[in-house]
């Protein structure tokens, strides 16, 4: 839960987190009609944020939703590293649809925009577990980074209540697709394997990041490959590269020397350019 006495960006001002407010009708509300980006921050810089403003375009494109000037909301998220003085930190850059009906019709009034941060936190559990629900790969939102999120909030909690840290999705073909929030690569002998993008998974920053700069290519996988990989490994903006160590009730034990190897790989990527 974010603290009421942390410094948050909303709409032109910061402001306390426990002092904001959104309008009652906003869209982002009433109808989940939004996008967002999470990013980490690294030496009080939120890495890699030309990948995630562009990545925010193209949600916002496809929802119809104006896009806010990149310049406009770079300094939003200085404002808040700085007021918080955060060297560190989970950022998330919200945008929604702003003020509409209480339907589905599209929202009329000028998008909303919040930055937030908070601590990262210690490392997740390093467990996911699969759920019997799918992503439609063929769906009106499949691949876009919207805060139409309760398919996700529902399979976390099936995870947490399972000791685990993630929920793995299949897609409406039965082949592997993503984490909740979270894209996923499995080593089978010597290759990283990672769903494509038709799929219907995000396009993942680090995912992106991990198959440019430190090996990996994409491969349509069954969901059963989770069962049967050497290794299964979660990426994500706040993760970076983390091996599990169990997926259900299958314990993987400790990462190979070639999985130490992609995980130094990108924290040297991550310590070379904040922006790559």
């Amino acid at each position: 839960m974010l603290d009421p006495n942390a410094k948050l960006w909303i709409d032109g001002r910061v402001v306390l987190a426990g002092e904001a407010t959104v309008g009652a009708t906003d869209h982002g509300i009433t109808v989940g009609d939004g996008a967002f980006e999470t990013l980490q921050v690294v030496e009080g810089v939120p890495f890699a944020a030309t990948r995630h403003l562009a990545r925010l375009d193209t949600t916002l494109a496809a929802l119809g939703v104006p896009a806010p000037d990149h310049r406009l909301l770079r300094s939003a998220m200085s404002e808040v590293v700085e007021a918080n003085n955060a060297s560190t930190g989970r950022l998330r850059l919200t945008v929604t649809a702003g003020p509409g009906p209480l339907g589905s019709g599209a929202a009329f009034g000028m998008p909303t925009v919040i930055v937030a941060i908070e601590p990262l936190g210690p490392r997740p559990v390093a467990a996911a577990v699969t759920v019997p629900w799918t992503r439609n790969e063929r769906g009106a939102l499949a691949g876009l980074k919207t805060t139409s999120y309760g398919e996700n909030v529902r399979a976390l909690a099936s995870a947490k209540a399972r000791g685990a840290s993630e929920a793995l999705f299949a897609n409406t073909r039965g082949q592997l697709c993503e984490g909740t929030g979270t894209n996923v690569f499995v080593r089978v002998g010597d290759d990283y394997l990672t769903p494509p993008l038709s799929s219907g998974c995000l396009a993942g920053v680090t995912r992106a990041l991990v198959l440019e700069h430190c090996g990996g290519r994409e491969a349509e996988l069954p969901f059963e490959i989770l069962h049967e990989a050497e290794e299964v490994l979660l990426v994500s903006s706040t993760r970076n590269i983390q091996p599990l160590s169990r997926v259900d009730e299958r314990n993987l034990g400790g990462p190979s020397v070639e999985t130490k190897r992609l995980v130094d790989g990108f924290a040297d990527l991550l310590g070379a350019n904040l922006d790559p």
